[in-house]
């Protein structure tokens, strides 16, 4: 499913390229039996951050995007540098869940997994309001 969606950015030197390859390890994830979901959230969290940071690396006038793993924050650092727009409060808790998934993954197997399917639901809206973006 992710790696249908990246298509465009299979084993492309980019940031998107990189967004690929952990669509990639998403899909593979999917069709196997791994009880707890942090790995597969590290890995969703991954592919969002990169695909953002290409995003404003590419449309932003500077160029450039923030260090930050903090997807909300992304978010709005693309909306103010670049011409995306979006109703951000839509995914404003799914960006925090899945980031907060994501800082936990190495220290913590109690993570609510019911929670982070739920904001992968929301938050694959605006994956596709992204690459709709992209390929405007």
């Amino acid at each position: 499913m992710y790696q249908e969606k990246f298509k465009a950015f299979e084993n492309i030197e980019t940031l998107a390229g990189k967004a690929w390859e952990h669509a990639v390890v998403l899909d593979h994830f999917s069709k196997m039996n791994i009880k707890d979901c942090s790995i597969e959230c590290f890995h969703y969290q991954q592919m969002v951050e990169l695909f953002i940071k290409h995003l404003s690396e590419t449309y932003s006038k500077y160029g450039s995007y923030s260090k930050s793993h903090k997807l909300n924050k992304l978010l709005e650092e693309l909306i103010f540098l670049t011409d995306f727009t979006t109703n951000k409060s839509k995914y404003q808790m799914a960006l925090q869940t899945i980031t907060v998934c994501a800082e936990q993954y190495r220290y913590n197997f109690l993570i609510d997994c019911q929670g982070y399917r739920e904001a992968v639901k929301v938050c694959n809206l605006l994956i596709d309001e992204l690459i709709k973006y992209q390929t405007a």
